[in-house]
């Protein structure tokens, strides 16, 4: 535990925080543990939006269902 908080940056009862899920802690901390335990790749993997289909869902029930675009407005010397 020492070791992995010394290559986390961290002390070992920050370390021991993010062991018990902590809310607290700060996402920087838990990439330095990630980093430390060389599951860095892992992150990254779960910041992709490809591979949240709950949130895409949610954005795309966010958007207007029908789109009106606007005709440009004829000025008097277009006739």
């Amino acid at each position: 535990m020492a070791v992995v908080a010394e290559r986390a940056f961290t002390s070992r009862s920050t370390l021991q925080k993010v062991e018990a899920g902590n809310t607290n802690v700060s996402i920087g901390i838990y990439a330095g543990v990630l980093q430390a335990l060389g599951l860095l790749e892992g992150l990254r993997q779960i910041a992709d939006i490809g591979n949240d289909s709950i949130g895409q869902a949610l954005a795309s029930a966010g958007l207007p269902k029908h789109v009106h675009l606007r005709r440009p407005t004829r000025s008097s010397r277009d006739g």
